[in-house]
């Protein structure tokens, strides 16, 4: 089933047509090259002719000659329409050696509009953006969100479909594949790997694919709790893997890098500072944790927090976690509008976690939104300003 991811589609549609290059970045099948198709289309619609779009698949092995600057560029150079705006697509551009080049010197020509993707932060690395420099917008891409997953499913029993969001997978092909674990859990494993070798591995040239595997999983082990880089190596040793900080640090910036997992950095509330220890990391798809550790460890508090994280990412907040005196908010939100409070729990119908997830939101005395987000159904509510809300429903919206 076709889903069309609308925020991501309605921003390239904003976009079109202005002299910025579009830069669509995110973990690899998470569906940029079928939204760099669904705006193709899209554009067809709207009247422009087939010989106005120029589209290259790089991770398409016909077209691995054009993976040398050279011929790239004068592949595309040789399709645009003087006169007349060209619409040029490079999928995967990270593949061509030299391509911001390529792109600025394509980008400097009139009429020309440019959507780029690509599968790792290195896509948006200093040297990169110091050369492209106030020329690109960049979109992050995800899996689908919730209320995608409940579309592409159908139905509206949303605590099963829930349970099939963060059981089964979020990435787009997954949800062909929920009712077939053994094909599901090949297509998770054959994602998982091959960001390892591909975005990772070859990319890094890291000397122990067996550690970078181990510092993964344990990532993934632990979301939502605080982790150092000196913490991971003591108990990767422990487990007879020994490992340095220095390490372990490599290997985070790699997972970081390659977007499989996502950090968010602890902020001082009162002080309006971040910290420099202790961050928090979570996955980019909670049914890709849950293959991989084999089903152990679902913390539903945890994997619930991870899935309320990303749609904070989503809907395009910075994301952190707060720090109040001694107690702790689930997640701290910025963007151009100002900032919101999240807490985050499985259920609060016992009166003392009720009390124990409110304690860090009381403490907050500015006039920014206040929110704590549960699994329980019940009618939404407020206690000193704080809106308690079905997490479903807020995902839904």
């Amino acid at each position: 089933m076709r889903i069309e991811r609308r925020e991501y589609m309605d921003r390239l549609r904003a976009w079109r047509d202005k002299q910025i290059i579009k830069v669509i970045t995110g973990v690899r099948r998470c569906g940029k090259s079928f939204l760099l198709e669904m705006h193709q289309e899209w554009l067809r619609a709207q009247g422009v002719r087939a010989d106005r779009i120029v589209s290259v698949n790089l991770e398409d092995m016909d077209n691995k000659p054009l993976r040398k600057p050279e011929a790239l560029h004068s592949y595309i150079k040789d399709r645009l329409k003087p006169g007349r705006m060209t619409y040029v697509f490079v999928d995967e551009v990270q593949l061509c050696e030299d391509f911001p080049a390529v792109i600025d010197s394509i980008y400097i020509r009139p009429n020309v509009d440019i959507y780029i993707t690509g599968s790792n932060a290195n896509l948006l690395s200093h040297e990169i953006a110091t050369m492209l420099s106030g020329r690109y917008v960049e979109i992050r891409m995800l899996p689908l969100s919730f209320r995608e997953f409940v579309e592409m499913r159908g139905g509206n029993d949303y605590p099963r479909l829930y349970a099939e969001y963060v059981g089964g997978s979020s990435f787009p092909y997954a949800g062909t594949l929920l009712d077939s674990p053994r094909e599901l859990g090949d297509y998770l494993e054959g994602i998982y790997s091959t960001i390892l070798l591909k975005d990772i591995i070859q990319r890094r040239k890291i000397p122990d694919p067996l550690m970078l595997d181990s510092v993964a999983k344990f990532v993934f082990d632990s979301i939502g709790s605080e982790l150092s880089t000196r913490r991971i190596a003591d108990t990767l040793t422990s487990d007879g893997r020994k490992s340095d900080s220095r390490t372990i640090e490599r290997y985070l910036d790699a997972l970081l890098e390659s977007f499989l997992v996502y950090k968010a950095d602890r902020y001082d509330v009162k002080g309006k500072q971040l910290l420099k220890t202790m961050e928090k990391y979570y996955v980019v798809d909670p049914g890709l944790r849950r293959h991989l550790l084999s089903g152990r460890s679902q913390d539903v508090g945890h994997v619930l927090e991870n899935v309320v994280f990303l749609e904070l990412i989503r809907r395009g907040y910075k994301v952190h976690i707060g720090k109040v005196g001694n107690l702790e908010v689930d997640f701290v939100a910025e963007n151009s509008n100002g900032t919101e409070y999240y807490q985050v729990a499985a259920t609060v119908r016992d009166t003392g976690t009720l009390q124990r997830e409110l304690a860090p939101l009381q403490k907050i005395h500015d006039h920014y939104p206040k929110y704590l987000l549960t699994l329980d159904e019940d009618p939404s509510d407020s206690f000193d300003g704080i809106r308690k809300l079905n997490v479903l429903d807020w995902l839904l919206q």
